[in-house]
């Protein structure tokens, strides 16, 4: 399933680097929490993979937040996604 990175999750003065926000395409918060638990990978235009996995929903417009194993660039937003 592919999914779209929003942003990274950041408050009023962090931004936490391995956190996104990521859209999977629902339009609701219960079909996001179906997603709470399954993996994303990110590929960049050279070829490499960055995992993650989808932690929590975020907000009440199907939208979920991912943890990566080390940050995303800042160009990996608004490109597409893999959601296993």
């Amino acid at each position: 399933m592919e999914g779209k990175v929003i942003q990274f999750r950041r408050s009023r003065k962090r931004i936490h680097e391995k956190h996104f926000i990521i859209d999977v395409n629902v339009q609701s918060k219960e079909e996001a929490e179906k997603f709470i638990g399954k993996e994303v990978i990110w590929k960049s235009p050279a070829g490499k993979k960055i995992k993650g996995k989808i932690s929590a929903r975020h907000g009440n417009k199907g939208l979920v937040r991912a943890i990566f194993e080390k940050g995303l660039p800042g160009q990996a937003r608004n490109n597409a996604i893999e959601v296993k």
